[in-house]
């Protein structure tokens, strides 16, 4: 038996989330008051790593952050939520990454500084904890260059090794889409952009169209599609589910959430089908509290949710 069940190379951030109908900045010194505000660990791959955790499995994260109250905030927030941190690595030089979210109405924007992330790079990432999961699973890759130049080695390292692999891409900030990510996407067993992620990567103005482009360089593309739920293609063969109704608080975290939860089914031995279930159970749940990791569902959360679905019990 390996260590862990998966292994996480991804963004560790603070998220700072401010609610309201009035979160639209007014410059020129306009004040307003937002509704709710919360301070809580962030990025894609810890909350995808905390989903993890949450639904039973052994999960490491490898990571940077600065030497500062935010780097040891998110620390204490990973070991809490059952996480190994232990390849966190601290940087003297640089202050952790923080997010702004600004939710209104079901949706959101994100200012991100991106600090010791953007110097995370493959020295950082050991490669004994590569060969000790059974996953491995990269996020954020546009929001960490120093990472994504070696991304494509650090996959190939964990298949070599005998291990499954998936990426998550994030939204790039600059707009190019391209670079190594196509690297890092041929050693990846598993593709999950969201639907504009989708059409970006692949230079695609239908999904279909995009398809056909990503997965001549993955073996499965999952697409995230948020209310509407998710849809896959594995060879030629393709998978969607729709989106589970639920009152939603808001939707941080949630595709991460799914991502996890998606990964979880798969390392059970689940179909395509199931794993896209799995995903949408855990993201609609995940929903239904605010912030990336309230909502949070454990595996029997998720087979009760999916069982009253069903109309069973």
């Amino acid at each position: 038996m390996r260590t862990y069940d998966v292994v996480v190379l991804g963004d560790l951030n603070v998220d700072l989330v401010l609610r309201g109908a009035a979160v639209v900045p007014e410059f020129g010194q306009g004040e307003h008051l937002v509704d709710d505000a919360s301070l809580t660990l962030g990025g894609s791959g810890a909350i995808f790593a905390c989903g993890a955790s949450r639904l039973g499995l052994r999960v490491a994260l490898s990571s940077k952050v600065g030497d500062d109250e935010f780097g040891r905030f998110l620390v204490r927030a990973l070991v809490e939520r059952g996480v190994d941190a232990t390849a966190v690595v601290t940087a003297p030089d640089q202050k952790t990454g923080l997010t702004v979210h600004l939710v209104r109405n079901g949706d959101r924007a994100m200012l991100t500084y991106p600090g010791a992330m953007a110097a995370f790079t493959p020295a950082d990432v050991s490669r004994e904890l590569l060969g000790q999961a059974d996953h491995v699973h990269a996020s954020s890759v546009f929001l960490q260059p120093g990472l994504r130049a070696g991304l494509a080695e650090l996959l190939a390292a964990a298949r070599a090794a005998g291990g499954s692999t998936s990426l998550d891409p994030g939204w790039d900030p600059a707009g190019q889409w391209n670079g190594p990510l196509w690297r890092a996407l041929r050693q990846a067993d598993i593709f999950f952009p969201n639907e504009h992620e989708a059409l970006c990567v692949a230079r695609a103005k239908t999904l279909d169209a995009a398809l056909n482009v990503l997965q001549q360089q993955t073996d499965c593309v999952v697409v995230k599609r948020g209310p509407h739920g998710a849809l896959a293609r594995q060879g030629g063969r393709v998978a969607s589910c729709a989106g589970f109704p639920v009152e939603v608080a808001d939707t941080v975290g949630a595709g991460d959430t799914f991502a996890a939860g998606f990964v979880f089914a798969r390392l059970r031995g689940c179909g395509l089908e199931d794993c896209l279930r799995w995903g949408c159970a855990a993201a609609a749940l995940s929903a239904t509290r605010a912030g990336g990791l309230a909502g949070q569902p454990t595996a029997a959360a998720v087979e009760a949710f999916l069982a009253r679905e069903d109309g069973v019990g």
